[in-house]
């Protein structure tokens, strides 16, 4: 699938997160949210990210802004990282890869001269009527925070 563009009605998806509760996007209608992909919990890139947001998680809220985080990961795999770093926010489980190919961020990768399948790390901002308000493809993963403000 294409990575959605701004002006773009964004992608519906149902996931469940690292509690097993169930998030819909049209349950954020009305809130801006920031639906963000990372490749793989627990991993330096990764938790510098969602330590970023959540060291940022008030003034984020504070600009009407609610951060999902997604990944491929299980959701005992979630729960252990978000408890290890205290992360305020839901992550969403996307085993079955349907969210990370509705936004096209499951692509090749390469690593080391080795071709693979992974997430991409972009972040989708999106307005309170769901549509794409702003894609982030170079992510930084130490003031992703400061980004999305």
């Amino acid at each position: 699938m294409p990575i959605p563009q701004v002006g773009e009605q964004a992608p519906a998806f149902e996931a469940p997160d690292q509690h097993g509760t169930t998030h819909r996007l049209q349950d954020y209608a009305g809130r801006k949210v920031a639906l963000y992909f990372y490749p793989k919990d627990d991993t330096s890139g990764c938790t510098a990210q969602a330590c970023d947001l959540r060291d940022n998680y008030q003034s984020l809220l504070g600009a009407g802004i609610q951060v999902l985080g997604v990944s491929i990961d299980s959701e005992k795999s979630h729960k252990k990282f978000a408890e290890k770093y205290d992360l305020p926010f839901p992550l969403l489980v996307d085993e079955d890869k349907k969210l990370v190919e509705a936004y096209g961020v499951w692509q090749e990768k390469s690593m080391y001269g080795r071709k693979y399948m992974g997430t991409m790390r972009y972040t989708f901002l999106i307005d309170e009527t769901g549509k794409i308000e702003k894609v982030i493809t170079k992510v930084d993963t130490k003031n992703h925070a400061a980004q999305l403000l």
